[in-house]
This record gives C-alpha cells, structure tokens and sequence, in this order.
C-alpha cells in the first residue's frame, strides 16, 4: 500500500495504479523516491518503469543483510530516467532460507553482472538468470563472503 505521504510523487502513483498490490511502503528523503516492492512482483514492475515509465537505466543491483533479523535480505534496485533526470530506489525484502527473487535481465540486460554479483557475494538466487554463476571469487569458494554469518577468522580449507 502507498504511504500516504508519497501521494504526491507521480512515479508512486503510477507504479500504484498499475498495480496496487506491488507496494507494500516506502519514502521519499533527499528528494530520492524508495518504494519497497512485493519480491513476487519485481518483474513486472520493472518492466513498466522502464517501458512506461521511462526509467531506461538501471545503474545498481545490491543487497544487504540485516541477520539476524527476518526477513534477512533486501535486494536494492537504482533506476534512473535520463529523459525526466528522475531516480527511484526499490527495496525487496527476502526471507534468510533460500532467498531468491525473478531476475530483472529480461528488462535490462545490464542487470546480468550485477544480480551474479549479488549471487556470489550473497546467496541469494535470481531465478531465471540466464547464466547465474560465480562472478567474483572462484568456482570452488565454499559461501558467500557479505553474508554478516560468515566466519571471518580461522582456516577455510
């Protein structure tokens, strides 16, 4: 649901509009709209900001893990329309047992390298990636080193 006090914002209108169930909060500070966005509806949501919308670049895919609280992970989008010089931030949040979410590569094609970073460095798994590998650390590196869960001392043989 719209927060009440982004009524005033164009883009949460018709993110909300195309869809209601999609937003379940968000805000606006330093003049930076964030919409936290239902993880089941990323897909299509990013589809109409870019098509509609016009939020032709996607200049981030990060995350953040707030272990140990649940839900454990939030996957972080940063849009940008060139066109209207507008930027909007989407926030996912994930459950801490097999965090997974679409793959927004069918909307842009540069979120390939940023979600297989996300992967490797989190854990969390874009279904649908069309090539959801390791990107940063070897083939045969045992977890994922942002993970505030993981050992940071002692040996990893």
């Amino acid at each position: 649901m719209l927060p009440d006090s982004l009524r005033q914002q164009a883009t949460a209108l018709a993110v909300e509009a195309f869809d209601g169930d999609a937003i379940t909060g968000g805000n606006s500070d330093h003049s930076e709209l964030t919409l936290e966005i239902a993880a089941a509806k990323i897909g299509s949501v990013c589809g109409f900001l870019k098509f509609d919308q016009g939020f032709v670049r996607l200049s981030t895919v990060t995350a953040v893990d707030r272990y140990p609280a649940e839900p454990r992970f939030e996957v972080v989008y940063h849009l940008h329309s060139v066109e209207h010089n507008q930027r909007v931030r989407l926030k996912c949040q994930l459950t801490g047992t097999e965090p997974a979410i679409d793959s927004v590569t069918s909307v842009w094609r540069g979120a390939n390298w940023y979600e297989r970073e996300v992967f490797d460095l989190f854990g969390i798994q874009f279904r649908n990636h069309p090539n959801l590998k390791r990107i940063m650390m070897p083939d045969d590196w045992e977890g994922h080193p942002l993970r505030k869960d993981y050992p940071i001392t002692g040996s990893r043989v």
